[in-house]
């Protein structure tokens, strides 16, 4: 491989044609799937700054901590990229539900027989 973004030690994120990079934030805990996001190069300046997850709102289009009207923030344990530098893993512990609804998860629900059903 002759690809340093691939190979290399530098960090050099490939946004998306919107200059977004997707970040899949786990628990630091128990490993659990909290939310997805979105994150441009100020949000993860801001998260790598802070140690406290910041993106980019595509609705609001603003750029956002998480928790700062919730009080629910996720601090950064570790951040880890993918191979081809297109993808985020955040592993952060959740001061509170990591879901606008509430729920600890954004994915409280699974797909069964074509309907929603509550996970617990």
């Amino acid at each position: 491989m002759t690809d340093l973004r691939e190979t290399g030690s530098t960090l050099d994120p490939k946004y998306d044609a919107n200059g977004l990079i997707t970040a899949v934030v786990t628990d630091a805990h128990g490993g659990g799937v909290l939310m997805l996001a979105h994150m441009n190069a100020d949000a993860l300046a801001q998260t790598i700054e802070t140690g406290i997850a910041h993106f980019w709102s595509r609705s609001r289009q603003a750029l956002w901590m998480k928790g700062e009207t919730s009080g629910n923030v996720l601090r950064v344990r570790e951040m880890r990229i993918d191979c081809d530098q297109d993808a985020l893993w955040v592993i952060a512990e959740a001061a509170g539900p990591a879901c606008h609804t509430g729920e600890r998860s954004c994915f409280y629900r699974r797909i069964a027989d074509g309907a929603l059903e509550r996970v617990e």
